[in-house]
């Protein structure tokens, strides 16, 4: 029987992936302007109509692939092999953690990005403790 704590992160990872997704596929534009400010957002645009539309691709198709995981995530939810679920738990960290170095090794260099990465790494990581949480809870329902 599988954990009801799987469970609940899985779909709150899936809501948040599915919402981001979703955002980054319609409302491109807006979600840079709300997540780096107008000025940034503008130097994100590109500054020739083909590097716009390229940029503008890109964002989406980021936004699609966001949105699989969302939907992957959903799927999930409903395993009930607990084996199954701390291997997917350790992953999911490493996929967050990963993310948070890259983020740090990668977008400090960036000028526009650099006074986003505290924030954004805050989540990764925060996205990672969720997981972690619940193999810790795992593994004290599995030892005691």
């Amino acid at each position: 029987m599988g954990s009801s704590g799987f469970f609940l992160i899985c779909m709150l990872h899936s809501l948040i992936a599915l919402t981001c997704g979703t955002l980054m596929i319609f409302y491109t534009n807006e979600v840079s302007v709300f997540g780096h400010g107008i000025e940034v957002a503008s130097k994100l645009k590109g500054s020739t109509p083909h590097d716009q539309l390229l940029i503008q691709t890109s964002d989406s198709f980021s936004g699609l692939l966001l949105f699989a995981i969302g939907f992957l995530l959903f799927m999930v939810a409903f395993v009930k092999d607990r084996e199954f679920q701390s291997f997917f738990a350790k992953g999911c960290v490493v996929i967050h953690v990963s993310v948070a170095f890259w983020r740090i090794y990668f977008e400090w260099k960036l000028e526009d990005l650099a006074h986003d990465l505290p924030r954004q790494v805050v989540g990764d990581i925060a996205l990672a403790l969720s997981w972690v949480f619940f193999l810790v809870y795992s593994w004290r329902e599995k030892y005691d």
